[in-house]
């Protein structure tokens, strides 16, 4: 069984196109779309243009449309001919079927209009010649193959989550057998090894400490930034790190049955398992296509029966005039304009959604599920009361306590020195520094041995009670000197400033705010009442967090998970929307579909005010859209000229879509000016 370490487990694959990754396939694609569309649509809007009415001659004009778009739809658009070509083998139309179908309408229609315009019944001229629609044919192909980039750049940052998990884990042990110690490959461990773990290295699999102590950061599993002291009999855990001390262990579980490749496994499953939202466009594409197929037969049959002569031009420039405004232009641009308009206005509010679709889902969510640690938390130790006992008063307890902490690096020695230097308070130099891991540390200050530990028996019962009454959530240690206790000092994580606005927010908006954490029950309910939070769940593992976004889905609810440890990424990864504070790891910002820059939750609050307006203005678009097609398609087709005379050519098919494009994109863009 192979083990999870970059050197052994399968690479994640990127997508492809063509056997090229999407980043080389489709970019070079974009950008010379892009580069060859803007004067294709300069050109054709010329005749709308005041002053540049006469600037190119139409021929001309024509010509240079024709060699510009023909390398955009045939090369550009290449990936979009073959989907179109298999969804018409298969028969399974989908929305480049519809894409392809208008746009090749246009495309053809507007060659034939350069080549044999001469031909044309004089019905069908204006003044500037015979109308050309490449815009359309060139502008459509490249605004999907800007989505089509998007949506892989999406996928790919789930493979880097996984590649990220897989660097956890270091690529070779140290291996003790018969008292030799060797380094082997990740691969070579089998349970039963005795592997031994140095500071500052992580650990290789899972097992049980036989050997030593020490103190392992499990931020990673857990959330929580205090290292956990590990002696004989103690688990450890593949990934996590060593933080002081050295110790020899057992393996135990090698592989994919280590808890850091079951994490990578769950964050896998919750990618996989997640079915594609499909697109409105594909959804409709299956009975639009053929309808609007069998309409444009119908019209032409019906006008090379019943119509005026030259019967065969007139059945098929109105045949190409219902393909042409059935062309998907409003359609195909009513969602990702306003998804892409949405995703910048939000990247200004530091709110950045990896994932356009993310945006959408964000709109119908009911129920918000929340780290502790990080998230609501500032995620950093703090000393928040100093107690002292006896004569010392809290200064001196707290002085005596950071002057023997300063040559620790551990997080709650941090927090101490850094509230004495905060309170202004001298650090008199440490001499014989001693850390005993898990226990605490012992130095010499001014001549006088002073010990700084977890609580424990040491404490009198007035302190004790006084520490159980007071700081219930806190971590509390005990500050000695020359053996005798003389205060206490309590850390908490403290509650980020703007955490209290933001809950209250999202309460108004409707949602449900539930707390989950790694940490201990008593700490979690504190946090939870002071909030107001609608419930909590203590103690739990990245795997229960995962199982508890599931059991919330399962109930109907549309979950947001809110994280930013390793141990959230599989939340984060099965849930509606899972929301990254950018001060979080990496891991959690890959799997995350959106990212809040600056670790505030509030940033929900505007994300879920922006997928607001996003949607209501997706929905306003495809009404107009839909309302385009259904009134456009039967004119063109001529279902007015038996009555009235009426016929709608190509010409003012293609104007009125455009027109429609114009508003639909007019629409998306007030999103830039809304208030977050």
């Amino acid at each position: 069984m192979s083990n999870v370490a970059p050197d052994s487990a399968p690479s994640p694959s990127e997508p492809v196109y063509m056997g090229l990754p999407a980043a080389q396939f489709l970019l070079p694609r974009f950008k010379i779309a892009l580069a060859l569309s803007l004067p294709v649509f300069l050109l054709a809007m010329s005749e709308m243009i005041p002053g540049l009415e006469h600037a190119v001659a139409p021929r001309l004009s024509g010509w240079v449309q024709l060699a510009l778009t023909t390398p955009v739809f045939f090369w550009c658009g290449a990936p979009f001919l073959r989907r179109w070509w298999y969804s018409l083998r298969e028969r399974d139309t989908n929305m480049f079927t519809l894409i392809v179908t208008g746009t090749g309408a246009a495309y053809f229609y507007s060659v034939a209009a350069v080549v044999w315009g001469d031909r044309f019944p004089a019905g069908l001229r204006t003044m500037h010649g015979v109308p050309l629609y490449f815009e359309g044919a060139a502008v459509v192909t490249t605004v999907v193959l800007l989505g089509q980039i998007l949506e892989q750049r999406a996928h790919a940052r789930t493979e880097a989550a996984i590649r990220a998990l897989l660097d956890l884990a270091p690529k070779q042990a140290h291996r003790v057998r018969d008292t030799i110690e060797e380094d082997v490959p990740l691969d070579a461990v089998v349970p039963g090894d005795d592997l031994r773990v140095r500071p500052g290295e992580r650990v290789p699999v899972d097992g049980t400490v036989c050997e030593g102590r020490s103190e392992v950061d499990e931020s990673m599993l857990t959330g929580e930034p205090v290292p956990v002291a590990k002696s004989t009999g103690d688990p450890v855990r593949a990934g996590t790190l060593n933080t002081t001390g050295t110790f020899l262990f057992r393996a135990e579980r090698v592989g994919r049955d280590t808890l850091l490749a079951h994490i990578i496994q769950l964050v896998e499953e919750a990618k996989e398992s997640e079915a594609p939202i499909q697109k409105l466009a594909d959804r409709v594409s299956n009975w639009f296509i053929p309808v609007v197929a069998a309409i444009a037969a119908l019209t032409f049959a019906l006008w090379l029966w019943l119509g005026p002569e030259p019967r065969l031009i007139y059945a098929l420039v109105n045949a190409v005039a219902v393909l042409i405004i059935s062309c998907p232009c409003a359609l195909g641009l009513a969602t990702p304009v306003a998804l892409v308009t949405g995703v910048g206005r939000g990247a200004q509010a530091g709110v950045l959604v990896k994932n356009a679709e993310a945006l959408e889902r964000l709109a119908a969510t009911t129920t918000v599920l929340i780290d502790k640690t990080g998230t609501l938390t500032e995620g950093k130790p703090r000393v928040v009361a100093v107690d002292p006992a006896g004569v010392f008063t809290d200064r001196e307890v707290l002085a005596f306590a950071a002057a023997a902490e300063s040559a620790s690096e551990h997080p709650l020695a941090r927090a101490i020195v850094a509230a004495a230097r905060e309170r202004g308070l001298p650090l008199t130099p440490a001499r014989d520094f001693q850390a005993e891991p898990g226990l605490g540390i012992t130095a010499w200050v001014a001549s006088r041995k002073v010990q700084v530990q977890r609580t424990g028996a040491e404490l009198t019962p007035a302190l004790a009670q006084r520490a159980a009454a007071g700081f219930p959530s806190a971590t509390l240690v005990s500050v000695l000197v020359d053996e005798r206790i003389v205060g206490l000092i309590a850390l908490s994580d403290p509650i980020k400033a703007t955490t209290p606005a933001a809950i209250a927010e999202l309460h108004r908006l409707g949602l449900r705010v539930h707390m989950v954490t790694g940490d201990r029950a008593a700490t979690a309910q504190a946090v939870a009442e002071e909030l107001g939070l609608d419930g909590w769940q203590a103690g739990i593992a990245p795997a229960q967090k995962q199982e508890l976004v599931r059991a919330h889905r399962e109930k109907g609810e549309r979950v947001i998970f809110a994280g930013d440890g390793i141990n959230d990424a599989p939340a984060l990864a099965a849930a509606d929307v899972g929301v990254a504070m950018g001060t979080g790891s990496d891991v959690a910002m890959h799997s995350a579909g959106v990212v809040l820059v600056k670790g505030d939750l509030r940033g929900i609050v505007q994300a879920l005010h922006l997928s607001r307006a996003t949607l209501r203005t997706i929905k306003q678009n495809l009404f107009f859209a839909f309302f385009y097609n259904a009134l456009g398609i039967p004119v063109a087709a001529g279902a007015l000229y038996p009555h009235f005379g009426w016929r709608l050519d190509p010409m003012l098919a293609g104007v009125a879509m455009s027109l429609s494009c114009l508003a639909i994109t007019t629409n998306a863009l007030r999103l830039r000016r809304m208030k977050l």
